[in-house]
């Protein structure tokens, strides 16, 4: 992309542009895990201190500064969309059946799927209840859609599991719901809270979108062709666990009868061994299945850049179209 500095691309620029602000959120975030039931904080801070990005929540300080607003809403907004985003990985590892989650045992092996299904809910209460200090309708209205939203995306995922015929446009359905959803309500309620017109919404929330779906494209090739530690989870987590994801689709139209017999049994069967997993990348390879889903991702990243188009250069554009790079980026 134009201008791309020489260096790799890092999200250090919006890191140390949103500092002030991420001070304030996980003070917020500390503050509203506190509960007099021991597990919850026990839970919620297990995976809270696990060192995600918190992508999501800059996202949301870095389009509020972006359309000039000054206050103290885009703190609690950004906990909330933390929060949600926690609620859902809870929610998510039980869905799944998951042992790992950002490199560590996920919540629900340590203290089981209800204890991690019913802390996410609780998760999920504290962040509609900061949406509604902050007072702005509109925003309550973006990011309670987007709830709903993930919800059904996960319900299409359900409905999709383990089934080799999910078609590209059914899987980017459930991406679109599932993923970008949320990346796109974190991005809205910037300029919302900031009073800005229905373009300057539009263009945050679209940044959002792309950059949330081309954010899950290089996670799905990173599961074939990544290491554990760019990822935080186990390289063939997706495989082992029959998740269709873009690769599969792909090699899975592409393949020969004996391929898509091969993906049928190890994805319908689950638990795929080391050996399945490596010829599930050899199949891949042949396909270009992996190279293709990390060009389709750099083309909804693409998208993402032209949406800020219509912001005036600065500091903080420039961090959000460089977090446009780095999260395309870490497939090399």
């Amino acid at each position: 992309m134009d201008g791309k500095p020489s260096s790799a691309p890092s999200i250090d620029a919006l890191v140390r542009l949103t500092a002030g602000g991420m001070d304030k959120v996980n003070q917020l975030i500390l503050a509203r895990v506190g509960s007099d039931v021991m597990l919850i904080p026990e839970i919620a801070r297990h995976l809270i201190n696990s060192g995600g990005k918190r992508l999501r929540p800059m996202l949301t300080l870095a389009t509020a500064e972006l359309c000039g607003y000054s206050g103290e809403g885009d703190a609690k907004l950004a906990a909330s969309v933390e929060f949600m985003h926690t609620a859902t990985l809870l929610h998510d590892d039980v869905v799944d059946g998951s042992e790992m989650r950002r490199g560590r045992l996920a919540a629900r092996m340590l203290w089981g799927n209800e204890a991690s299904v019913l802390v996410g809910d609780f998760l999920l209460g504290q962040a509609f209840k900061m949406m509604v200090e902050v007072g702005s309708l509109q925003a309550l209205d973006v990011l309670s859609t987007a709830a709903a939203v993930i919800a059904e995306g996960e319900v299409m995922q359900l409905a999709a599991a383990k089934n080799t015929e999910t078609t590209e446009d059914e899987y980017l359905a459930v991406i679109r719901a599932k993923t970008a959803a949320l990346f796109a309500a974190a991005c809205e309620v910037g300029p919302i809270i900031a009073g800005q017109g229905k373009a300057e919404q539009a263009a945050c929330r679209s940044y959002g979108a792309n950059l949330g779906i081309a954010f899950q494209l290089i996670d799905d090739a990173l599961d074939y062709g990544g290491t554990s530690a760019k990822l935080g989870k186990n390289v063939g987590d997706d495989f082992r666990e029959g998740k269709i994801t873009l690769p599969v689709v792909l090699s899975f139209r592409r393949g020969s009868d004996a391929e898509r017999a091969f993906w049928k049994k190890t994805m319908e069967a689950g638990n795929g061994s080391d050996a399945e997993l490596e010829h599930a990348i050899s199949i891949m390879r042949r396909h270009r299945a992996i190279e293709d889903t990390v060009e389709r991702a750099r083309h909804y990243g693409a998208m993402a850049v032209d949406a800020l188009a219509l912001f005036p250069d600065g500091p903080m554009k420039s961090a959000m179209l460089e977090a446009v790079d780095f999260c395309i980026s870490r497939a090399y």
